[in-house]
């Protein structure tokens, strides 16, 4: 069965450093030291699990002065392994102004990242703010989907204040003001939202526009509703993702089979939902033994 993983991070040395005071945090949230990838160790774990990843850019340089793992950089490994990396979702930074509206704009034209992705908590916005509004214009102009993390972060955790970051930014009650001012804009829900499960399961019912993909979670401790809404109301709405290099790949393939779903479930979660809605190709990557 072919794999999408929605939401992939490089893992390089690129991308840690772009997480700058949060390593060592998110080193103990996870419970692994959070040591960089080589480019050649990262294709090769996603060839081996048979899993074609889009990647995922970060930005948060102006809260933090960490340099960005930057839309040229996630396009360019898309580009050297094409048949491993099927797309790129960029970044730009809201708070910025006209500066993220023509970097929108280059990242589309030059890069050609399949949409944006936003961290709201780290990057201390919410997506609904009024003063966001003419970014998300030019994007929904653009004719890109937006991919917006929901629910609380490991980034922050266990440090005093949160590092002054707010989790309420990344309440559903923002991807859903958002998806209702712009209903032509494909809006896709990040990670499973808690402690908000309910609310994001309402938003991604109500709007048609809205998706949800389930990375940074193990699939074993999806709360019972949310299982039992996978295989039911919201089988066309799911989406994978794994939120690489947070969890091993093996465990979240291995605890997704461990749910008991049909495979016409597991086929719309795995693939067929994500090539609706984001216009996929066939598979690039053969089946490993075994998927065959």
């Amino acid at each position: 069965m072919r794999r999408v993983d929605l939401h992939a991070y490089p893992g390089t040395a690129e991308w840690i450093a772009s997480q700058g005071p949060y390593v060592e945090a998110l080193g103990r949230y996870w419970r692994k030291q959070w040591t960089p990838k080589t480019e050649a160790d990262v294709v090769a774990d996603f060839r081996a699990h048979g899993i074609e990843a889009m990647l995922v850019a970060f930005d948060i340089e102006s809260v933090t002065g960490a340099p960005a793992c930057t839309n040229e950089y996630v396009a360019g490994l898309r580009d050297r392994h094409p048949g491993t990396f099927i797309g790129a979702w960029g970044t730009v930074d809201p708070l910025l102004g006209e500066h993220a509206v023509s970097e929108a704009q280059r990242a589309v034209d030059e890069y050609g990242v399949l949409g944006f992705h936003f961290h709201p908590i780290m990057g201390r916005y919410s997506v609904d703010e009024p003063k966001l509004a003419p970014l998300f214009e030019v994007i929904n102009a653009l004719g890109v989907p937006v991919m917006i993390d929901v629910g609380t972060t490991g980034m922050g955790a266990g440090m005093p204040g949160g590092s002054g970051t707010v989790i309420r930014h990344a309440h559903p009650q923002a991807i859903d003001a958002l998806a209702a001012a712009f209903p032509d804009l494909t809006v896709i829900a990040a990670h499973p939202g808690w402690p908000w499960v309910e609310e994001m399961t309402a938003v991604a019912l109500h709007k048609g526009n809205v998706y949800w993909e389930l990375s940074g979670w193990a699939p074993k401790h999806f709360p019972p509703a949310l299982k039992t809404d996978i295989r039911g109301r919201l089988q066309d709405k799911i989406m994978f993702g794994t939120d690489y290099p947070s969890l091993p790949l093996d465990r979240v393939l291995r605890e997704w089979d461990e749910l008991g779903f049909s495979e016409q479930v597991m086929r719309k979660v795995f693939h067929e939902n994500a090539e609706r809605v984001l216009g996929l190709t066939a598979a690039a990557v053969p089946a490993t033994r075994e998927q065959q």
